[in-house]
């Protein structure tokens, strides 16, 4: 089989950054366009305005209060869920401009991703998820969906952002058989057991490869990680020790960012070989026939995959799975349940527009339509403001640190 390389290639017209596309990347001209129709901007490709579009909604705003792992009031270095948003958007980028696809379709997706993720990380996903669990559940990848689609208020002739087709199917990475029937054209591929554009099978990876190296740093830095330890994981040792021996005086800090930089180095180089060689074996020519694929193109080897994964679990165990971590999870997992079981009893408790909303909704809908409006609410939430919220309505005297 040949190998397919990245290479330089000549500039000329696509992303307006110098990237000549494939004839299998997304094309702002041949999308399959907007939900609401809107003319075009004299000198704005169509995803250029989807990623001005979320970068300037409020949803995305919020995100710099919203925390991956250490809750926020811990400390102004880790990682927040704008930043990790920003962090996925450059790695997805370099691999876009290597494989020429679409960087503005990418950049619109990455940075749109977890607009619908609520307050403190994955434990307030899972609170949420509890609480809606009568009525369907919670999936945040949904709700990033819904964000754009519905809640986002900047329009007058239509709700949401009215984003591009293939924005709107690269933020819906995961979907339930049930949501995806409701959904309609962009729940199809659920249904159908297809591919979304390599655009945002991209994006899908590089979001992994993001967290999972960047929760090295904000591990490391919190203490609850050691780079002893992590010379247990054969992707981190093999780019630590060297640099260790060959730096004996070298600063902690420059040592760990020197790791993490070659880590994911050789994570996303091998992404964009081994996404190449697989392009070059099956040859779509066009975004559709990457979409009748049963599997994704977009991969790593099945060495450097093993090598990430191991990395993964190395996290989960001692990391996610820290006594120190759980125990401030824990507690906002319950914050979050008493403030959702609080709004329920009594939706006035909440400012006046989602108030209303909530009425008008149980009006229309039942309970479910109530439990819907108040959930919006609360996935809306940065963290420190769902704090505020749980003093204001049910314990005054509660201290933030430690929640």
């Amino acid at each position: 089989m040949k190998k397919v390389r990245p290479r330089s290639r000549p500039t000329g017209p696509g992303t307006g950054s110098g990237n000549r596309l494939a004839p299998f990347a997304a094309r702002a001209e041949s999308g399959r366009g907007r939900q609401h129709a809107e003319p075009s901007h004299a000198y704005r490709s169509e995803f250029q305005r989807d990623r001005d579009r979320v970068i300037h909604s409020g949803g995305f705003r919020r995100l710099v209060y919203k925390t991956q792992v250490f809750i926020n009031h811990e400390g102004d270095l880790y990682r927040t869920r704008l930043t990790h948003s920003i962090e996925v958007a450059q790695i997805a980028r370099t691999v876009a401009r290597a494989l020429h696809l679409n960087e503005e379709l990418i950049e619109a997706i990455a940075l749109a991703h977890d607009l619908g993720h609520p307050p403190f990380g994955h434990a307030g996903e899972d609170a949420l998820d509890a609480c809606m669990k009568p009525w369907g559940g919670f999936e945040h990848n949904l709700q990033s969906l819904r964000v754009v689609d519905e809640l986002e208020d900047r329009y007058l002739a239509f709700p949401g952002l009215n984003l591009c087709f293939e924005t709107r199917e690269g933020i819906l990475k995961h979907c339930s058989k049930r949501n995806a029937r409701r959904l309609g054209v962009v729940g199809e591929r659920f249904l159908l057991r297809q591919q979304p554009g390599l655009e945002a099978q991209v994006v899908n990876l590089a979001d992994e490869i993001a967290y999972n190296n960047h929760d090295v740093d904000d591990g490391l830095r919190s203490g609850l990680l050691t780079e002893e330890a992590l010379c247990a994981v054969p992707l981190f040792r093999r780019h630590h020790v060297p640099l260790l021996e060959a730096n004996p005086r070298a600063s902690r800090r420059a040592l760990i960012h020197e790791t993490i930089r070659g880590m994911i180095n050789e994570v996303v180089s091998d992404l964009v070989e081994t996404t190449g060689n697989n392009i070059a074996a099956r040859g779509p020519e066009s975004i559709d026939e990457v979409r009748a694929l049963k599997h994704p193109l977009v991969a790593l080897s099945p060495a450097v995959s093993k090598a990430h994964l191991g990395l993964k679990r190395f996290l989960h165990r001692q990391l996610y799975r820290h006594e120190r971590v759980l125990a401030v999870t824990s507690r906002a997992q319950n914050m979050l349940k008493e403030l959702f079981a609080c709004y329920m009893n009594s939706p006035a408790a909440m400012p006046a527009e989602h108030a209303t909303r909530a009425f008008q909704w149980e009006a229309e809908r039942g309970e479910p339509g109530r439990a819907l409006a108040i959930a919006d609410y609360v996935a809306g939430m940065t963290d420190r403001y769902a704090y505020a919220e749980y003093r204001r309505l049910i314990d005054a005297k509660a201290k933030t640190q430690g929640l």
